[in-house]
């Protein structure tokens, strides 16, 4: 995977303001050859993703809140594989979910095509930031959010960037993955602001204004993880669709 030089061995120089944290490059393979993260020692509090998010892009580390509180600890037990995975780049996002969906395509539907872009309500790193304040007030999902720094040229990397393996039952390359976090960023605004150990939340500047727009998006997400679109028996596209109305944040896990 092409990557910009990393920044993390020269964190110290950089002259952000950093509370105490660490460096962490545990992998399934021992430790990386370079740093894949810094991650904070303490709970992320509001406004801590507004204070780094300014400064840390423009040495070239992204932020994103990391979930501790899981059984599996932090990213140190997380079973990370940055070796593993091929570059966002090289796919098409439109391919990746067809793909997938045709795996097991719901009602034998065919694949209806990406969704079409909606007016974006914000911008997309304002929303971010407002998320994630909301992210560190904890949620059932999201126990013990720590901030983290990561190399990345765009948030939707982040996941390969750092070699993250939650997906991995469903789609073993994570960037393909990720190549379609990159469409979403393009045509939805998305950000990523928070993984945990087997989950992905992203921050969403452009959510579906209608039904028609919701069920469109709503398929994207069924291709991309469909344990969190249809989860119980009844549960439709389109129930499922009427819940993005608006919604701020997708959150997404993987069994």
């Amino acid at each position: 995977m092409a990557t910009l030089p990393n920044p993390l061995p020269r964190l110290t120089s950089l002259g952000l303001e950093l509370p105490a944290g660490r460096l962490v490059d545990e992998t399934t393979e021992g430790p990386w050859h370079e740093p894949l993260l810094w991650l904070a020692e303490e709970q992320a509090t509001p406004g801590a993703w507004a204070r780094l998010g300014g400064a840390a892009p423009r040495v070239g580390l992204l932020p994103v809140l990391l979930d501790v509180g899981g059984g599996q600890g932090g990213p140190e037990g997380w079973e990370l594989m940055p070796g593993e995975s091929s570059y966002p780049g090289d796919h098409d996002a439109d391919e990746v979910l067809a793909e997938l969906w045709d795996e097991d395509p719901p009602e034998d539907e065919d694949w209806p095509g990406l969704a079409p872009s909606p007016v974006p309500a914000a911008d997309p790193d304002e929303r971010a930031a407002e998320v994630a304040d909301s992210l560190t007030e904890g949620r059932p999902w999201f126990k013990e959010p720590r901030l983290a720094l990561v190399p990345a040229r765009r948030s939707a990397d982040i996941p390969v960037a750092v070699g993250w393996s939650g997906p991995v039952n469903y789609e073993e390359d994570v960037a393909r993955l990720c190549a379609v976090l990159r469409s979403w960023e393009d045509r939805f605004g998305i950000r990523v602001v928070a993984l945990g150990f087997d989950h992905l939340a992203v921050s969403v500047a452009a959510p579906p204004a209608d039904l028609a727009e919701a069920e469109a998006v709503a398929a994207e997400h069924y291709a991309f993880c469909p344990y969190t679109v249809l989860v119980d028996t009844g549960d439709t596209l389109t129930s499922y669709a009427q819940t993005l109305l608006g919604e701020r944040v997708w959150h997404f896990w993987w069994d």
